[in-house]
């Protein structure tokens, strides 16, 4: 396991990152820290630059400037592996899960498992799947009744925090997660807030990007503003209201 910085040093900093799509600048000067066991919101309308800064972080795009630091050290990603193997999972809302797959199947999903039959034929590692499938999902404290049911059985709520326990498993560090209570009934929507309080509690840094303002104050500790590609502020939860969060998002 990666050990989180103490003392409250940032996980993760970007410093004054920017891109260009030829002529259009998409994110210009964006800086944010995110610290082990804090939950970073972004919030913004639609083309405020939300998606195009987790997509520099992660390794979708190259940013055009600016640094990414983690852990003290700077890194540049060529692809998202590279992020994931640093511990940056992103977890987008389709959540690329494998529908006719179990639990176990899709923690290790293009990472599986092998042993050796008879000491000779490689077959797949079924056991280590299914532990790793139960200490994962203990850990997030979900509980299904049938570890091995295809995921298509489970509900919305269920099958994000399949998503979470596979990024857990693989030792994140950062988890990005983009509109993770869109198309959830309100009880669906708690359990979500309920695993992020988790990640938090391990000592995650996790970036909430939502349009929903209640599950935003239900679940940050600070909240960024984007608006047309650059930061229009950035407030502690405790010292802001939805009014003035809404401001900043129409530049009122």
């Amino acid at each position: 396991m990666n050990s989180a910085p103490q003392n409250g040093a940032p996980l993760l900093e970007v410093r004054n990152l920017s891109k260009n799509f030829g002529a259009v600048q998409a994110l210009r000067d964006m800086s944010m820290v995110v610290r082990p066991g804090e939950v970073v919101a972004l919030a913004g309308d639609n083309g405020a630059g939300k998606t195009t800064l987790i997509k520099a972080i992660s390794g979708v795009y190259q940013p055009s400037g600016g640094e990414i630091f983690l852990r003290g050290q700077q890194v540049s990603f060529a692809t998202p592996q590279e992020a994931r193997d640093k511990g940056i999972e992103t977890i987008y809302q389709d959540l690329a899960l494998a529908d006719n797959l179990s639990i176990g199947a899709n923690i290790f999903l293009g990472r599986e498992p092998m042993k050796r039959f008879l000491g000779i034929l490689p077959m797949l590692d079924r056991k280590k799947m299914a532990d790793a499938a139960r200490e994962t999902m203990a850990l997030l404290d979900f509980h299904v009744n049938r570890m091995d049911a295809p995921v298509s059985n489970f509900s919305g709520g269920q099958r994000q925090a399949v998503a979470i326990g596979r990024a857990v498993y693989w030792d994140a560090q950062i988890l990005i997660m983009d509109e993770p209570t869109a198309a959830l009934g309100v009880p669906e929507q708690r359990k979500v807030i309920s695993l992020i309080k988790q990640l938090k509690a391990q000592g995650r840094g996790v970036i909430f990007i939502s349009h929903n303002l209640q599950d935003i104050f239900a679940v940050s500790d600070r909240i960024v503003v984007l608006r047309r590609g650059v930061q229009a502020g950035e407030r502690k939860i405790s010292e802001t209201t939805h009014d003035e969060v809404v401001k900043l998002m129409v530049g009122g």
